[in-house]
């Protein structure tokens, strides 16, 4: 067997022992930086009346993600293996932007939260808890987005917002895809416990980072100078 012959042998073995590695360690530092959310969530009843609580305590969550959803495009361009500094490097630049549009759609979700947990006391009907239902999965959907753009792009507060609600309807098919990743991962923290989904983070993200796409290419053609690249991965 020639050396070209073994090379080509062991290059997709290589790269999937190496994207093994990087899911499980941009998993681990997920699981560090998103405890405080975890350890909250764990020990808060699987109660409606609590989801005012799970909003506030997912506040780490953001950055946390962000960084997570940073170091997986990192591995696209990585001639090593650096899942721990790309996380870290993804973290350090962004929490703070991220945090300007992430803590304001978790306070409307906590109010939703609030007055969905509490349909009796306030009087609701089944028309305006749909609404308000609905006005929550919107809120969720345009934090997902306006935290994966505030990942790769430096736009002011407000035009991440924007840029986040026209994304709702540009892209519809990232949208409903980021609304069914949602679904499931509260799927899986009500049915079992958010530890199971600490446990497949790294693929959530994954899957996120690809339903994301779309939107991410569309910004940096339509919104960034000459379509210019994203800020390159550490």
């Amino acid at each position: 067997m020639t050396d070209e012959q073994s090379a080509a042998g062991e290059g997709p073995l290589i790269r999937i022992t190496g994207g093994l590695y990087w899911l499980a360690i941009v998993t681990l530092l997920l699981a560090l930086t998103a405890l405080p959310t975890v350890v909250i969530v764990f020990l808060l009843d699987r109660s409606a009346s609590n989801l005012p609580f799970v909003a506030l305590a997912a506040i780490p969550l953001g950055p946390a993600l962000s960084a997570a959803l940073y170091a997986t495009r990192a591995r696209a361009g990585a001639d090593d293996l650096t899942p721990t500094r790309s996380f870290w490097h993804g973290y350090r630049i962004n929490w703070a932007d991220v945090l300007r549009v992430w803590a304001p759609a978790l306070v409307v979700l906590g109010v939703i939260g609030y007055l969905l947990g509490n349909v009796t006391a306030a009087g609701l009907s089944e028309v305006y808890v749909a609404v308000l239902t609905g006005i929550a999965a919107l809120v969720a959907v345009w934090a997902m987005h306006a935290t994966a753009i505030s990942s790769f792009f430096g736009f002011r507060t407000r035009d991440v917002a924007r840029l986040s609600v026209y994304y709702l309807a540009r892209k519809p098919g990232a949208s409903f895809g980021v609304l069914a990743l949602l679904v499931i991962a509260l799927g899986i923290v009500w049915f079992t416990s958010d530890v199971v989904l600490v446990a497949v983070g790294g693929i959530w993200v994954e899957l996120w980072y690809r339903l994301g796409l779309p939107m991410l290419d569309d910004v940096r053609a339509r919104f960034t100078a000459e379509g210019a690249e994203p800020p390159a991965p550490a």
